[in-house]
């Protein structure tokens, strides 16, 4: 009668305790890093050994979760990536443009310093002095636009190298590729540039 007792207080128990340590266990915090998620796959996962041979055994949904989970975060890097390249394409083309700018109203100013001193500037007639001060105002203000835009691209650049870092081991195949594909277009861009190097000869 008392071993009855015993067990079905007990069995009273079991629940309860199960339920306690159910709750601790949700009260953890979990890493929700790629990391983590591969570590929580690995704590969960068990083995056995059968014929001599060491088997891993893992939850095939906690799989396809940890598998979907990385495929997610590969396609959010792609998309970061493409975002960063793009606006790295932009303030390329930027400079390029003020680059373009700057060696025009340089020129300009070079043909400019060859005239006589009354130079006729919007209808008026300025002194030489005056008008290369405008224009070394206009220069001087698109020289602080190209630093800026050079600052831009550096940060840009920077937060892409930084992405690139980051992701390195996922993109290794990607960065093989993309690298062949640029040998093969210099060489071919080499090749053209000789051919029309010959035909202007």
């Amino acid at each position: 009668m008392k071993h009855l007792r015993i067990l079905f207080a007990l069995a009273l128990l079991i629940p309860a305790l199960s339920l306690h340590a159910q709750e601790e266990e949700s009260t953890e915090e979990t890493d929700n890093s790629l990391r983590g998620q591969f570590e929580e796959l690995e704590r969960k996962s068990g083995n056995y050994r059968a014929n001599g041979i060491q088997y891993e055994v893992v939850k095939i949904t906690d799989l396809y979760k940890t598998k979907e989970n990385v495929f997610d975060s590969i396609e959010t890097a792609n998309k970061t990536i493409k975002d960063l390249s793009a606006t790295i394409t932009a303030n390329d083309a930027e400079i390029e443009d003020l680059n373009g700018k700057l060696q025009e109203t340089t020129n300009k100013l070079n043909s400019v310093t060859e005239e006589k001193d009354s130079i006729s500037f919007f209808g008026m007639l300025i002194s030489k002095g005056t008008y290369n001060f405008i224009l070394w105002s206009i220069i001087f203000g698109l020289l602080l636009l190209l630093l800026f835009f050079i600052y831009r691209f550096r940060n840009s650049n920077f937060l892409t190298q930084e992405a690139k870092s980051a992701l390195a081991e996922l993109e290794e195949e990607y960065q093989n590729h993309r690298r062949r594909a640029l040998e093969r277009e210099q060489k071919i861009s080499r090749q053209l540039q000789d051919e029309l190097n010959k035909q202007k000869k």
